[in-house]
């Protein structure tokens, strides 16, 4: 792993020097969830500090980096870490679940996140993403393609959300798509099929061939799991009130 990263590590250490204290791969490339050409290999970058100075300082490698269709590196200072883990609950657990250390001290090791804020934070996070998703349906709605491509690349966000929303409920998310969604089919009572059959899509690269009207019922199906996790949480809510 360190070596198919070695060349974007050497270039942060050329940039940043002695500023840069760790590099670390999150998300599915860490949880062995990765698929090829589909998934992306997203990067924390821990600094002692960080200055503007720093930052362009980094344009050049992190430009090769995203020239390689990698998003843009997340850097954080070591005490954003220890300091922002409560604000950003879902992410923090999501990096501490899964994550491999590519250069210096794991700075996520010990980082305690508190859940003051998880339920609100999940609960924004899933209507914000469903009122997306509804708006994304419109243009991709004229043909089985896009609309299979949209539900495909959606899936990774509500996976997450999907992981947190277990986690807020006391039940420990399992690390990879395929695991967070079967425990969140049992959990919530959600209808497998649909996250089956989207699933497969990805993994297929979208070769399968459906008809738009199999494709825009998949698309309702899917819709309506993931308003019946959000009317969960409602009712958890009220009755916590």
């Amino acid at each position: 792993m360190r070596e198919h990263f070695q060349p974007f590590i050497d270039d942060l250490k050329a940039t940043h020097g002695k500023n840069l204290v760790s590099v670390i791969l999150y998300g599915s490339a860490a949880a062995g969830d990765f698929i090829q050409q589909r998934s992306d290999y997203n990067i924390l970058i821990a600094l002692d500090h960080i200055k503007p100075a720093d930052l362009r300082e980094a344009n050049a490698c992190v430009r090769e980096w995203h020239k390689l269709g990698h998003p843009v590196p997340v850097y954080f200072t070591v005490d954003e870490i220890r300091g922002g883990a409560d604000v950003f609950p879902i992410e923090f657990h999501q990096m501490q679940k899964a994550h491999k250390v590519l250069y210096g001290p794991d700075v996520l090791a010990g980082v305690e996140v508190h859940d003051d804020f998880l339920r609100h934070q999940i609960e924004y996070e899933l209507r914000s993403k469903l009122l997306l998703l509804r708006r994304q349906y419109i243009p991709a709605s004229e043909t089985s393609e896009g609309l299979k491509r949209l539900m495909g690349e959606s899936l990774t966000s509500f996976s997450a959300l999907l992981a947190a929303s277990l986690l807020l409920f006391g039940v420990e998310p399992p690390v990879t798509k395929p695991e967070i969604l079967a425990r969140a089919e049992k959990y919530f009572g959600l209808d497998p099929e649909p996250f089956d059959r989207i699933l497969a899509l990805r993994r297929n690269d979208y070769v399968e061939k459906i008809d738009e009207a199999e494709a825009n019922k998949l698309f309702g199906s899917y819709l309506e799991q993931i308003e019946k996790v959000i009317r969960t949480i409602d009712e958890a809510k009220v009755k916590d009130q």
